[in-house]
C-alpha cells in the first residue's frame, strides 16, 4: 500500500507572516462586520480568557452569538473556533514562557480552592496590575495636562459608565475645575454638547462597544477642534480611534459583568495627578471638604 505524505499547513496568521494571532486580528480589523469586530476586540484585549473559554462563553462576553464566533474564526481562515483557540493558547503559552515581561515569581493572592468572592477579587487585583503595566506615562501626563489646562471638561459616559462619569466630575469639581457630564440623550445633555469649543476637553468613557452618544460627542469634539481623551477597555474601540489621547484599562472578570475596578483606579489617579501639579493651590479647598 502506497503511503501518502502529509503536509503541515501553517495557521492563517503565520502563513500571512504575522508573529501572533493578536497582530493578525488587528491587521484585518476593518474587514469585519460590526458583530465580528466585537469578537476581535475581545480576543485582542482578553487573550488569556479566550485561550480557555468555550465559543459560547466568548460569545456572551463579547455580546454576540456563538455562530458569530464560529463565522469569525472561519473569516480568519481557521476551520472553526477550536483551531482559533489553539492559536490563542500558543500565543498565551509563548507570552508566559517569556515571563510576561515580569521576571519575578509572585505568590498567588488566594489558594487554588478559592471561593467565588475570592476569584472576583483576584480578577480585580490582576486588572489593576495589568492596567498599570500597560499604561503609557506620556499618555497619562498628556491627559493630566489637558484636564488642568481646559476651560471646561465634558465627560461622556452612558449606562454603567454614567456612574464613573459622575464620579470623575465630582473629583474634578473638588479641585474647582469646571466639569460637566453627558450621560443620556436629554435636551440638557445635548445642549452641553452644543457648547463644545476648542477650549473644551471631551473625555469619552466606554466598555466594550461604545454607546452612540459617546461616539457622537467625540466626533463633534474633533469637528470643533476640541481636545479628546478616550478611557476604554477595548483598544480597537471606535472611541479610541476618534480620540487624540487613549487610556486603556483591563476589565477581565469571572462574573456576569465586566470589572471596572481598574477604571476607577485610572480616574482617581488622573484626579490626583492634577492635584499634585500644584498641591498648595488646592490644599485649602481639599481641607475644607475633609472637614465636612
Amino acid at each position: 500500500m502506497k503511503r501518502t505524505s502529509t503536509q503541515t499547513i501553517a495557521p492563517p496568521h503565520e502563513a500571512h507572516g504575522h508573529q501572533s494571532l493578536s497582530d493578525y486580528v488587528q491587521s484585518r480589523f476593518d474587514e469585519f462586520s460590526r458583530s465580528q469586530k466585537d469578537v476581535a476586540q475581545y480576543i485582542v484585549d482578553h487573550l488569556d480568557e479566550v485561550a480557555f473559554q468555550t465559543a459560547e462563553e466568548l460569545a456572551r462576553r463579547a455580546n454576540t452569538s456563538s455562530s458569530t464566533v464560529v463565522r469569525f474564526s472561519q473569516a480568519l481562515g481557521f476551520e472553526g473556533f477550536p483551531e482559533l483557540q489553539h492559536a490563542a493558547r500558543e500565543e498565551y503559552r509563548r507570552r508566559h514562557e517569556n515571563g510576561g515581561g515580569r521576571g519575578t515569581t509572585v505568590e498567588p493572592l488566594f489558594s487554588l480552592d478559592r471561593s467565588a468572592f475570592e476569584t472576583a477579587v483576584a480578577a480585580d487585583h490582576a486588572n489593576v496590575e495589568e492596567t498599570a503595566r500597560k499604561a503609557s506615562r506620556s499618555e497619562i501626563d498628556a491627559t493630566i495636562d489637558a484636564i488642568a489646562g481646559a476651560d471646561r471638561v465634558l465627560i461622556a459616559g452612558t449606562d454603567q459608565m454614567a456612574f464613573f462619569a459622575s464620579y470623575m466630575r465630582h473629583l474634578l469639581m473638588l479641585l474647582d475645575l469646571r466639569a460637566e457630564i453627558v450621560a443620556s440623550p436629554s435636551q440638557e445633555a445635548l445642549s452641553r454638547l452644543g457648547r463644545i469649543d476648542d477650549r473644551t476637553l471631551v473625555v469619552g468613557l466606554s466598555a466594550g462597544r461604545p454607546h452612540p452618544l459617546v461616539v457622537r460627542a467625540l466626533k463633534l469634539a474633533r469637528h470643533r477642534k476640541a481636545r479628546t481623551v478616550a478611557i476604554t477597555d477595548a483598544t480597537l474601540s471606535e472611541v479610541a480611534k476618534l480620540a487624540q489621547i487613549r487610556l486603556y484599562y483591563s476589565s477581565d472578570s469571572p462574573a456576569y459583568v465586566r470589572s471596572h475596578t481598574a477604571l476607577l483606579s485610572v480616574i482617581q489617579g488622573l484626579a490626583y495627578g492634577v492635584y499634585a501639579r500644584d498641591a498648595e493651590q488646592y490644599a485649602d479647598r481639599i481641607k475644607a471638604f475633609r472637614l465636612k
